[in-house]
């Protein structure tokens, strides 16, 4: 395990998100390469198909290869990705689209509407707490803390992991950038070694394998990739940390999407010489310079 095994995981997930990429593009696939068109900011035709090859190559390698952590992250990834694509499938309809936002899909329930928005909050927040569970229990930390703190270490652990899927969505706003962001996280996380380094490098190797394809606007993340590469960290990120460390990350992840709802991030960026530099690097139609 560790640094070695991390490495493995980023070689095998950046192969298998490869193939999963390149399996919309048979013949066979045309109705379904169709029913992921989607038109992104700049008014171009991209496909879907980069969320559901990284949220299925990401998640399954790491549960291959990343014992109790792994299985974890394969449980809050696929979860996340599979109600996030549940939003990129029917959240641009009649009735789900024009909520923004927590506190729009809030809005939208008083008003007597289920969005799909709301659905993939809850649906982020059980895997979130699955995942959680089958961490702490596998992993002993359960039973080393006892049933209250116990209790009390999952939910942060689920709310970390929860908190980790929304933020990363909200960087998914233009090419490459929720995957420059998302590697970022985890290239530390999985060079550190440790229990949660294999499916680190599972989110490193799928991110780095797609990035091409996203900064050239060939295919998009989504809100099932982006949900996935977030539930993935935010679990990788539990299985290293203890109820403070937990509870740190936690109080950041809700400061940053709370300051989302004031701030647009894009505008930051794009004020931010550094980060704007970073931000545009490899971005088709864009310039560094």
């Amino acid at each position: 395990m560790g640094r070695r095994g991390a490495l493995v995981a980023a070689l095998a997930a950046a192969a298998a998100a490869r193939l999963a990429l390149r399996a919309v593009e048979v013949p066979a696939a045309k109705k379904a390469r169709d029913a992921l068109r989607r038109t992104n900011f700049r008014g171009r035709d991209v496909s879907l198909a980069g969320g559901l090859s990284y949220a299925a190559a990401a998640g399954g390698v790491a549960a291959l290869a990343g014992g109790p952590a792994g299985v974890a992250a394969a449980v809050a990834g696929v979860g996340a990705g599979a109600v996030g694509a549940y939003d990129d499938a029917v959240g641009h309809l009649p009735g789900h689209a024009g909520a923004k936002g927590f506190r729009g899909h809030l809005t939208a329930l008083r008003e007597g509407r289920v969005t799909s928005g709301m659905i993939k909050i809850v649906g982020i927040g059980v895997a979130g707490m699955a995942a959680a569970g089958h961490l702490d229990h596998h992993t002993g930390r359960w039973a080393r803390s006892g049933k209250v703190a116990g209790a009390v270490d999952a939910l942060l652990a689920g709310a970390l992991v929860a908190g980790s899927a929304n933020l990363m969505n909200l960087f998914d706003l233009r090419p490459g950038r929720a995957l420059k962001v998302g590697l970022a996280a985890a290239v530390p996380l999985a060079a550190a070694g440790g229990p949660a380094a294999p499916v680190a490098g599972a989110a490193a190797g799928a991110a780095a394998a797609l990035l091409p394809d996203d900064l050239a606007e060939r295919a998009m993340l989504g809100d099932a990739g982006a949900n996935a590469l977030g539930a993935l960290l935010g679990t990788a990120a539990a299985a290293r940390t203890g109820r403070r460390g937990r509870l740190a990350l936690l109080a950041g992840i809700v400061a940053l999407t709370a300051a989302s709802e004031k701030v647009s991030f894009t505008r930051v960026i794009e004020g931010t010489p550094v980060l704007r530099e970073l931000d545009a690097l490899g971005r088709s139609g864009d310039s560094a310079d």
